[in-house]
């Protein structure tokens, strides 16, 4: 099992918080809270990639109007 600390609860306006001990930090900004039983369970947040974040949209069914697609055109670029 993991370290463990004793750690003081304090009010911050209307919520409750406690502060991490350095050897004790997460990773990053933000993080996952949630209960387990009596316990709170507080797990960094990992950031997803991009082909994951696509991989969880759900397929979109419409019928696109159709597009005019001009041909390219050559363009001079100056010095």
């Amino acid at each position: 099992m993991s370290e463990r600390r004793q750690v003081r609860l304090f009010k911050n306006g209307r919520n409750q918080a406690v502060r991490i001990p350095r050897e004790l930090e997460l990773p990053g900004h933000e993080a996952i809270l949630y209960r387990e039983g009596h316990r709170l369970v507080l797990e960094p947040l990992t950031a997803q990639s991009l082909l994951g974040l696509l991989e969880s949209w759900e397929p979109i069914d419409t019928a696109w109007p159709a597009v005019d697609d001009p041909a390219p055109r050559s363009i001079e670029l100056g010095d």
